[in-house]
C-alpha cells in the first residue's frame, strides 16, 4: 500500500481540519486514487459536512489503493497548527499503521491512528428553491449581526429579493440584501421560502472555512436543511448541511 499526499501551503488543510473540528472529534478519511474525501455529522445529527479534495489539490498525491484512516481531530489540528502560512505538509501512514506528518522540511511527527468508526452517512437528496450566492467576508459580518440579538439565523427569499433576520427576547434585526451590492453574486428563488437555523452550528463553521473561501451559495427551501458550499481555490467542495429549527 502506498499513500502519500504533500499540500503546498498550510492553509487550506487548517480549514479543513478547523470546519471538521466544529462538529465531531474523531474524523474518518478515505483516500483514493483519486482524492480524499471526508464526511462526518455531528453527535446530535443537525448538521452534517462533506469535504472531497482531489488529487490534483496537491503538490504530491500517490494512493494506490483505497484505504481509510481515522485521527483524533484535536490531536492532528495541534499538529497543524504548527506549521506556518507557507510551510507544506505531507501526510503518509507508517507500516506500524501511525499516521506520518511531515510540516515544512524538518519537523516530522507520528500520530497514532484509531479504529475507524465511519458508517456510511447519506447526503440529504432536496430539490432547492431558493439560492443565495454571497462573499464570505459579506456572510461572516451578517451573521455577526445577527447574533447580537439572536441564537438563530432566519433567511427569506421572495421574487428575486432576499434578508436575513433574527428575534430574541432582547430585540429583532432585518438585513435587506441589496442587489446591487458587489457582494451579493446571485438572489434567485422558484417559490417564496423561508427557513431558521441554529448559529450555533452556522458560526463556528463558517469562520474556521470563511477567511479562504471566496464565495459562499447558500441553498434552501422552506422547513428544509440549508446546503451551505464553500468556494475554496485549492479544494474541490465543502458542502455543510444544517436541520432548520423546529418551533416547538
Amino acid at each position: 500500500m502506498t499513500f502519500g499526499a504533500k499540500t503546498s501551503g498550510s492553509d487550506d488543510l487548517k480549514a479543513i481540519i478547523s470546519a471538521i473540528s466544529t462538529l465531531v472529534e474523531e474524523a474518518t478519511f478515505v483516500a483514493t486514487a483519486e482524492g480524499i474525501t471526508f464526511r462526518g455529522m455531528d453527535p446530535s445529527h443537525v448538521a452534517l459536512i462533506d469535504i472531497s479534495w482531489p488529487n490534483s489539490a496537491f503538490e504530491k498525491y500517490e494512493c494506490d489503493s483505497d484505504i481509510k484512516f481515522g485521527v483524533r481531530i484535536d490531536e492532528f489540528s495541534k499538529i497543524i497548527k504548527r506549521a506556518d502560512k507557507k510551510d507544506s505538509i505531507e501526510i503518509g501512514i507508517s507500516e506500524q499503521n501511525m499516521l506520518l506528518v511531515t510540516v515544512g522540511k524538518n519537523k516530522k511527527y507520528k500520530m497514532r491512528l484509531i479504529e475507524s468508526s465511519a458508517t456510511d452517512t447519506p447526503l440529504p437528496k432536496i430539490p432547492y428553491d431558493a439560492k443565495i450566492v454571497l462573499t464570505s467576508s459579506k456572510f461572516d459580518k451578517i451573521l455577526g449581526d445577527v447574533q447580537v440579538v439572536s441564537d438563530y439565523l432566519t433567511i427569506q427569499t421572495s421574487d428575486s429579493k432576499g434578508d436575513f433576520s433574527g428575534k430574541g427576547d432582547s430585540g429583532e434585526v432585518v438585513i435587506e440584501l441589496d442587489k446591487d451590492d458587489k457582494e451579493i453574486e446571485e438572489i434567485s428563488s422558484k417559490a417564496d421560502s423561508i427557513g431558521t437555523y441554529s448559529l450555533e452550528y452556522l458560526n463556528p463553521v463558517v469562520k474556521a472555512v470563511g477567511s479562504n473561501a471566496g464565495s459562499i451559495t447558500c441553498e434552501f427551501s422552506s422547513a428544509k436543511p440549508l446546503r451551505i458550499e464553500f468556494k475554496v481555490a485549492n479544494i474541490g467542495r465543502i458542502h455543510f448541511y444544517l436541520a432548520p429549527r423546529v418551533e416547538s
